[in-house]
């Protein structure tokens, strides 16, 4: 994991058009894009296909609740 995303609290959130025919596809692209960016653990927050795509939110966690937060025991940068 990178130093900056050690800072993170819990997710990260990324929002985009994708270039799709339909929400389904555009929920599977977004995971697709999730995953190669790093995320292993992704949810799609948000789906509005309008025209040539969808406008697409999906949330890549870090951490979830009670997870060992690395920003708690790592106070060096």
């Amino acid at each position: 994991m990178s130093k900056v995303l050690e800072k993170v609290m819990d997710a990260v959130d990324l929002e985009t058009f994708l270039v799709c025919d339909s929400e389904e596809e555009a929920k599977k692209l977004a995971v697709q894009m999730m995953k190669e960016l790093g995320f292993n653990d992704v949810s799609t927050v948000f789906v509005q296909h309008l025209g040539p795509g969808a406008r697409v939110r999906v949330r890549g966690y870090i951490y979830k609740p009670g997870a060992r937060y690395n920003w708690l025991f790592n106070k060096k940068d």
